[in-house]
């Protein structure tokens, strides 16, 4: 916090309609970070965690970080005797904390960001049965210990009501969509597109399961078979795979073309953001892709960017008529969608109206505020 601007975004909703708001998270990458500090009246408790590059590593990756929880969780509950545990997974191991306090009168709302097994299945494929039979009862302990849960998507209030056993008139969809009153776009700067008239862009987290391998082979193709030669193909994020994808870009020779930043500030995407031609999400349709919401593809639509992504459920439901959608998991089909945009201005700028016209009409913060607060009212009125 505040990097991960959904919980930032709810924490702000409920400091603006009179609650007190504590966050315990970790610190990530900066281990400067101030373990509490009050920021835009927000207390924000962090502790050290690391991340786990195996199944087994898991186990104490999740261990480590639960008792850092539960010694913040019983210090803020010590100080504010708050009423309501708001635990956002992954992991799915906050009900034991929700459940420790339940006797105190707390209720838990267990805000769904993924689907646990399925990402488990993501990384590791079928391999570890026991471990991901674990993912699959945390979940639905996750669901038991819910007086509301809060879902990203239609597919996951489905998850949540069949998978959980969750009542309808108890599960509130909360999209993680861009505020518009903080939207601001920055003046074009030809120097952040590396010396080429076209930019591509890539914002988001960098994971085997985020399809970064296959924007690379679309990238080689276009480059190389395409021998487009104006192109600059931006990568903005970090993650477990940067160092591997930096040496995919050495070993293919794209390194003219392949720009990749880092983790960077929010003010640094919005510049990015402002000054790209086209946005792309190269997740591959897996069970948990073709079921999950990318804020990217929402925040491509607000800066009127249009999209190119493989063609998966809730991908299509998000963008609707903004993108271009790729046979999934195919990259020489990605690269083919890329190259329509890039030859094509007016159809840059159809797509790209069409999706600023999604998110001003409905596919926004204001809207979607309004669930969450439903969302507490319902948690404080369950017994």
């Amino acid at each position: 916090m505040p990097l991960d601007r959904r919980v930032w975004s709810e924490a702000l909703a409920l400091r603006d309609a009179g609650y007190l708001v504590s966050v315990i998270c970790p610190k990530g990458k900066n281990l400067l970070a101030s373990r509490y500090e009050i920021l835009e009246g927000i207390h924000i408790y962090r502790h050290r965690t690391w991340e786990a590059s195996n199944s087994v590593g898991y186990l104490l990756e999740y261990g480590v970080a639960l008792i850092a929880e539960l010694y913040l969780t019983l210090k803020v509950f010590r100080r504010t005797r708050f009423r309501i545990l708001h635990g956002c997974n992954p992991p799915d191991t906050i009900f034991l904390l929700a459940l420790l306090l339940r006797p105190f009168g707390v209720r838990f709302i267990f805000d769904h960001h993924d689907l646990a097994p399925e990402l488990f299945e993501a990384k590791f494929g079928e391999r570890r049965q026991a471990l991901a039979a674990l993912t699959r009862l945390a979940e639905k302990l996750s669901f038991k210990a819910a007086s509301v849960s809060i879902a990203t998507n239609e597919s996951f209030k489905e998850v949540a009501i069949t998978r959980g056993g969750m009542r309808p008139e108890h599960v509130f969809v909360v999209r993680n969509c861009p505020d518009l009153t903080k939207l601001r776009t920055t003046p074009i700067r030809r120097d952040v597109r590396y010396g080429k008239s076209l930019q591509v862009l890539y914002v988001g987290f960098m994971a085997r399961q985020d399809g970064l391998h296959l924007l690379l082979e679309s990238i080689e193709h276009i480059v190389k078979h395409e021998k487009r030669r104006d192109t600059n193909f931006l990568l903005v994020g970090g993650g477990t795979m940067l160092p591997e994808l930096r040496s995919i870009v050495a070993k293919k020779e794209l390194h003219s073309f392949v720009t990749f930043t880092g983790q960077v500030s929010h003010d640094e995407v919005t510049n990015y953001l402002s000054n790209a031609d086209i946005g792309v999400a190269p997740d591959p349709k897996t069970s948990m892709n073709d079921n999950s919401t990318m804020i990217k593809i929402f925040e491509y639509m607000a800066f009127g960017l249009p999209v190119v992504l493989f063609d998966l459920k809730e991908g299509r439901r998000s963008a609707g008529s903004a993108a271009l959608y790729a046979q999934p998991n195919d990259p020489i089909d990605f690269a083919n969608q890329i190259i329509k945009l890039l030859n094509c201005m007016e159809l840059r700028k159809k797509l790209g109206a069409c999706g600023r016209q999604r998110i001003e009409e409905g596919l926004n913060w204001k809207i979607e505020k309004t669930a969450l607060l439903k969302a507490y009212s319902t948690a404080l009125e369950t017994r």
